[in-house]
């Protein structure tokens, strides 16, 4: 039988500024409405499947922000703004930034927000009603599509298309909140039912083998371009996995059992932090598993089964994506057609259950669970209910979660030496090998520093802040970005977190923050 073990991985940056309590990027917002909720709930249509959801603390942590009401969004303020009363710098704002959404799968979809598109790139005059509608297009079409047919409100303004009234807006808004809302309980309650198991990432998404030793990685790769000093806080990230599994207590009433660690990042030493954590499995890339045993080839006999971490803190299962299967949905399949993709797919499964008929076998499937359905027909739901439909009626392959599988399935296999690395071609390149990249994890050595000089201080709010802070600064989106960051934003947004932090310990700015 070929075991089917979907994980989607659902995350956002922290864009929260400590300091203003606002969010210089709308994405958990956003995101929120079209990606995060629909993804779990498309399952009642299809009891059979069995899905992993693996959840970030800090993206969680800042969906609750929007759904208590205690975060400003710029864009969500401007949002909300009438149409008659928005100034000329608001109004440029909202043409700038108001079309950020595929053009082709999404805007094209509606007539209006594709005339208004088309408006802006003539560089005509954006009169009143204009502007109205595209607020209420911007927001309507983030939207995921379930929920514009399912809630009779979305519906009835999605149809009448244009001229929108600013009750049209309020109403489109409003609901945005109220999807926000039903994420976490509609999680807990797939979560109880079984169908859907929740795996967890330390807290603010850091890479742990770089917070243990920036050195890491050299071991993945001899080439990569290094800090001047090293970072080495391997008590970080034993609190980052400390908290995560503290906020998922909090909010889901258990111990989560699994751990997707951030950008699927491993190496020998995270490992005893994670055993004591009481994390039973742990996920990563192919290319992880084939380092670690020195196989030149791809294996699969090797990959498609888990394998245990016998390690003097205890045991710890670890299973490995199918890269290629996994990187299908996530790049490749939006382009075909949905029944060619579907197929295709099914194809590849088939031929796999052929090859290991006599055997079960675990296929792991591992991506992004949010950013690839923009780039589908129908934000991906043409694509998932095909794709659940065939499954469901397959008589050679099951879907089951990660720790379903695990409990009845003995592990035979064991490694004896994890390779370090991440699930971007196995090393850590995208978060290293870059001199801006050097220079970020310099900047955030420069700032840690000087959390150490406050530790004999007494506890105060603005310390607790400042711990805060430094936890965020460690997250891997910064480091992705630098050097490759196309409108800077990202940039923008990590020196405003370490300016805050200096201003959090009453401590003069570095010369390089002073223009932020």
């Amino acid at each position: 039988m070929l075991n089917l073990a979907f994980i989607f991985h659902m995350h956002q940056p922290y864009y929260k500024d400590l300091l203003t309590r606002e969010a210089s990027l709308p994405w958990v917002r956003l995101h929120g409405v079209k990606d995060y909720l629909d993804m779990v709930q498309i399952l009642e249509k299809f009891p059979a499947i069995r899905q992993t959801f693996n959840v970030v603390p800090s993206l969680l942590e800042q969906v609750e922000d929007y759904t208590s009401r205690n975060i400003k969004d710029k864009f969500l303020e401007l949002s909300y703004k009438p149409a008659k009363e928005l100034t000329r710098e608001d109004r440029e704002f909202i043409i700038k930034n108001f079309f950020s959404i595929n053009k082709e799968k999404v805007i094209s979809l509606f007539p209006r927000y594709y005339e208004l598109y088309f408006k802006k790139y003539r560089h005509q005059e954006f009169n009143t009603q204009d502007l109205l509608d595209l607020q209420v297009c911007f927001n309507l079409a983030w939207i995921d599509p379930s929920f514009r047919l399912k809630i009779p409100e979305l519906r009835d303004i999605a149809a009448k298309g244009r001229v929108f009234s600013e009750e049209d807006k309020h109403t489109v808004l409003d609901k945005q909140l109220v999807i926000l809302e039903e994420i976490i309980p509609d999680y807990k309650k797939f979560s109880a039912s079984g169908q859907v198991e929740l795996s967890v990432t330390p807290y603010y998404h850091p890479i742990l083998p770089l917070l243990c030793s920036t050195n890491a990685a050299k071991e993945a790769n001899l080439q990569s371009i290094l800090p001047k000093e090293e970072f080495r806080y391997p008590a970080d990230a034993l609190a980052q996995i400390e908290a995560c599994v503290q906020f998922y207590r909090e909010r889901f009433d258990s111990a989560p059992q699994g751990m997707w660690p951030s950008e699927e990042s491993v190496s020998e030493q995270i490992l005893p932090w994670i055993i004591k954590s009481g994390i039973k499995w742990i996920v990563t890339d192919e290319a992880i598993l084939f380092k670690s045993l020195k196989k030149k080839k791809r294996d699969t006999r090797l990959l498609y089964q888990p394998h245990l971490l016998s390690r003097e803190a205890g045991e710890l299962k670890i299973i490995f994506r199918d890269r290629n299967l996994s990187d299908l949905i996530g790049f490749v399949y939006h382009a075909w057609k949905t029944e060619s993709a579907v197929a295709d797919f099914m194809q590849h499964l088939d031929n796999i259950a052929k090859a290991f008929e006599d055997e079960d076998i675990l296929v792991t499937i591992a991506m992004d669970g949010e950013n690839a359905w923009e780039y589908y027909t129908n934000d991906g739901h043409d694509f998932l209910e095909l794709l659940y439909q065939r499954l469901s009626a397959s008589g050679s392959i099951k879907t089951t979660t990660v720790g379903a599988y695990l409990e009845s399935h003995p592990v035979k296999s064991k490694i004896k030496h994890l390779s370090a690395g991440s699930w971007i071609y196995g090393n850590f390149n995208k978060w290293m090998n870059h001199p801006d990249k050097a220079k970020a994890w310099s900047w955030l050595l420069e700032a840690r520093k000087e959390l150490d000089k406050l530790k004999a201080e007494a506890p105060t709010e603005s310390l607790a802040l400042a711990w805060k802070q430094i936890y965020i600064l460690e997250g891997s989106d910064w480091f992705w970005w630098a050097g490759e960051d196309p409108d800077g934003s990202f940039d923008r947004l990590f020196r405003r977190h370490l300016s805050n932090f200096y201003a959090l310990i009453g401590v003069t700015l570095p010369d390089y923050l002073k223009s932020c």
